[in-house]
């Protein structure tokens, strides 16, 4: 076991784990931050994308030593006040079938969106490309990211 120092939603988290143990673990077991889901547990499917340093990562390949004194952000943290302008457009736009993919879903546009204030089809379908959803609602997805683009969804 090591003891790490991780900045979890602006707050600053210690844990003691082992230092290969995947980000994943520690934000649902240690942190017991559950928004952000297992989906395939070798970082192909996007259902455990969080943010680090801002960028979309898969947390579960991630080991916790890796992230120890960077900002990560998870579903729990993108926004302080209320829902996000992501989350109101998935609602809007009726988006989640089973739902179980979405937090990684969202996740992954916010982090397109910080970069990209009106991103077109193509850089939508790029960002979105490897965050994988079973029930195939990439068509709602692709509306509600242009629904939050358009009500400044990067904030």
């Amino acid at each position: 076991m090591a003891d790490f120092t991780l900045r979890v939603n602006g707050n600053e988290k210690k844990v003691s784990v082992a230092a290969e143990t995947p980000l994943l673990w520690v934000l649902r077991d240690t942190l017991e931050l559950t928004g952000t889901k297992f989906g395939c547990g070798a970082g192909l499917c996007g259902a455990c994308t969080v943010h680090i340093e801002g960028s979309a990562m898969r947390s579960c390949s991630m080991p916790v030593s890796q992230v120890a004194g960077k900002n990560v952000t998870t579903i729990e943290g993108l926004s302080a006040n209320g829902p996000h302008p992501l989350q109101q457009a998935w609602i809007a736009e009726e988006v989640p079938q089973c739902g179980y993919c979405q937090t990684g879903q969202i996740m992954a546009a916010a982090a397109l969106l910080a970069k990209t204030a009106d991103p077109s089809d193509e850089q939508i379908t790029q960002a979105m490309n490897s965050n994988l959803c079973r029930c195939g609602t990439y068509e709602r997805i692709r509306k509600a990211i242009h629904r939050a683009a358009n009500a400044g969804g990067a904030r």
